[in-house]
């Protein structure tokens, strides 16, 4: 037989609410129980009967249980601890908001701007901060071109190795064209030895044929 669902109200029937109570409360007893055991988990559960009754369970110590309960528990927010944390924030807020103004005032004196309220020992102060910064920025611009030149430098080096090698590939092309030219000579001078026989022969190979000679080329 399917259970119906239950509704979610108060049990008018006072024999049906007391069996639901036992029932439902030895579930959740169990339940925490097994929660404590599978999860290694501090479990403390405390019931009230509508007479009064008191039934609870602790995995531990139930005064150990709320104890630890109290101190991680959420501050109510109109607490009083809240409030005071409120007003440490706003202390602590006016004091930010106070040192940003200082900063501001001393950032426009060392910009030059609202010297006339200054004195004569706060004046030789800034005097002798900018001249630290100025000092501090010349190191930090000679480390910058120190840098660069050391960078010019090693292109400078790559550069020269790039020209040896073009030089070096530059006499061997030069030491390459005399003997070229050489070659082109003797073939010139072979092709000049040659003999060329242009007669024109009309007839048998063994017979007395007719020589006719062809014109000379232009």
């Amino acid at each position: 037989m399917v259970r119906g669902k239950t509704q979610m109200r108060r049990i008018e029937n006072d024999t049906s609410r007391q069996v639901t109570f036992s029932k439902r409360r030895n579930g959740l007893l169990k339940k925490a129980c097994e929660l404590s055991i599978l999860c290694d988990a501090e479990v403390g559960v405390i019931i009230f009967s509508s007479r009064g009754k008191l039934y609870e369970f602790a995995s531990s110590s139930m005064k150990d249980t709320i104890q630890r309960y109290r101190k991680h528990a959420k501050t109510p927010p109109d607490g009083p601890e809240t409030q005071q944390n409120m007003e440490n924030l706003r202390l602590e807020a006016a004091k930010m908001t106070k040192k940003i103004e200082l900063l501001e005032v001393a950032k426009r004196k060392l910009m030059g701007e609202g010297l006339g309220s200054c004195s004569v020992e706060e004046l030789k102060q800034m005097e002798q901060q900018l001249e630290r910064s100025a000092s501090i920025i010349r190191a930090k611009k000679m480390q910058v071109y120190m840098e660069q030149i050391d960078q010019l430098k090693e292109k400078g080096k790559i550069l020269q190795a790039e020209n040896a090698m073009l030089s070096e590939k530059y006499d061997q092309c030069l030491r390459q064209e005399p003997n070229e030219q050489r070659e082109m000579v003797a073939c010139r001078e072979r092709g000049e030895n040659l003999e060329v026989e242009t007669d024109l022969f009309i007839g048998p190979p063994n017979g007395a044929g007719i020589r006719r000679a062809l014109p000379p080329e232009n």
